[in-house]
């Protein structure tokens, strides 16, 4: 088996790419650019040690570092009680939907037993 050495810049780009969104996995990025997962794995490992990471990107880092401002948990419960009214009112239709469909089919099981 043939050991391929690849470049500094390229195995720098591998990594930023597979760090670069939530979605991305090994497998996907490794066979995007033609690398296996464990050479990509091996490397955003180095990186992320070189770094000092531990196992979380960048912007998960901050998002538990900072503290939530006053504003952000209000805001966050207000989009959450007009999401649930939403629901509920999505629940009623269905609910009255539901009742109807029972009446219909009661109504024309009653008609074909004549």
């Amino acid at each position: 088996m043939v050991l391929k050495v690849y470049s500094p810049e390229f195995k720098a780009d591998a990594v930023a790419l597979y760090l670069s969104g939530p979605g991305h996995t090994f497998e996907g990025v490794g066979k995007d650019l033609g690398i296996s997962r464990e050479t990509l794995r091996n490397g955003v490992r180095t990186d992320r040690a070189r770094h000092g990471g531990g196992s979380t990107t960048s912007t998960e880092r901050n998002a538990v570092d900072s503290p939530p401002t006053a504003e952000e948990p209000q805001a966050a419960n207000e989009a959450l009680r007009r999401e649930l009214a939403t629901v509920r009112k999505e629940n009623q239709k269905l609910a009255t939907e539901r009742d109807i469909l029972r009446k219909a089919t009661k109504f024309f099981a009653q008609e074909t037993t004549w």
